[in-house]
């Protein structure tokens, strides 16, 4: 079979990166990757290369492994990546080739950071997701007024503070303040490829507003996922989430969300815009034996 650019597929198939505040862009790249070979292998950067080359990371790099680790596409992550992918790293990790997204990543000398890698013809490139960066998040983070979803004049400051403390490499956005990007059927069942529940199947339920996903909504999902055979996960609509935690969130809109929490391992379905009451009726219709609900913990 062919890999997406009408090459040839490999075995096993190099991506690196920063992944920063994990999003469903750095999680869409990845499933493209993973279209060109049998294995995809994801190098992540440490905390001190990311700060030498683009500026201290948001996300510790702990933080940054295990997220990515857990994104259904990834089949093995290699940890202080370096900065600039060499033939010698492909070697290493016997990957025939790496794929990155259709944007140059320079080092803090200007350098192109795949240059050795593309004139040795170990380079492919697939299509990165436009509508979202981690600049444009950190941006909308800076903003949190109460209308951050409303575009706005006079925002250049809070754009160049974005950039500073960005590490996407793609990190540019007029915007900031509203989500750009447009949630197609096809994005969403590129992303929910996986098995119906089977009659037998203990069906657990969680819902929430994962917002901004982290570590913490992952080890709250891996747990609940322990409990049954099959998760589903309810997402929020915008406006409840606006109800109950005020109106500067969500930062991220509800496709966006919905993406992002289908992008981990643990998660077998999404209820898009799901109830903030759980009725008989609903747990009824998709058959759930357990519903889990969080604590934040305040101390």
């Amino acid at each position: 079979m062919e890999a997406p650019d009408g090459g040839p597929k490999g075995d096993r198939v190099w991506c690196d990166g920063c992944y920063d505040v994990v999003h469903f862009g750095h999680a869409n790249q990845l499933r493209q990757a993973k279209q060109f070979g049998k294995k995809l292998i994801v190098g992540v950067h440490n905390d001190e290369e990311i700060s030498l080359h683009k500026g201290p990371p948001l996300f510790t790099e702990q933080e940054r492994y295990r997220m990515v680790e857990s994104i259904k596409w990834v089949d093995e992550v290699v940890e202080d990546a370096p900065y600039v992918t060499t033939v010698e790293t492909l070697n290493r990790y016997d990957c025939d080739f790496c794929v990155h997204g259709d944007d140059i990543t320079l080092t803090v000398d200007g350098k192109d950071t795949y240059e050795e890698v593309k004139k040795a013809k170990r380079y492919r490139m697939c299509k990165r997701t436009n509508g979202v960066s981690t600049t444009d998040i950190v941006a909308r983070m800076l903003f949190l007024t109460k209308n951050h979803h409303v575009p706005e004049e006079n925002m250049d400051e809070h754009l160049e503070r974005a950039r500073t403390m960005s590490t996407d490499s793609v990190a540019e956005s007029p915007w900031t303040r509203v989500s750009r990007f447009v949630a197609t059927t096809k994005t969403i069942v590129e992303f929910a490829e996986g098995r119906a529940p089977r009659p037998t199947d203990k069906i657990v339920y969680v819902c929430g507003a994962f917002d901004l996903f982290h570590v913490g909504h992952l080890s709250f999902l891996e747990e609940a996922a322990k409990l049954g055979d099959y998760l589903i996960v309810g997402i929020l609509t915008d406006q409840v989430v606006n109800e109950y935690k005020g109106k500067n969130y969500p930062i991220m809109s509800l496709h966006e969300r919905v993406l992002s929490v289908l992008a981990f391992k643990p998660v077998n379905e999404v209820v898009i815009g799901a109830p903030y009451n759980i009725t008989d009726e609903f747990i009824d219709r998709f058959n759930i034996s357990v519903c889990l609900f969080a604590i934040k913990n305040e101390g």
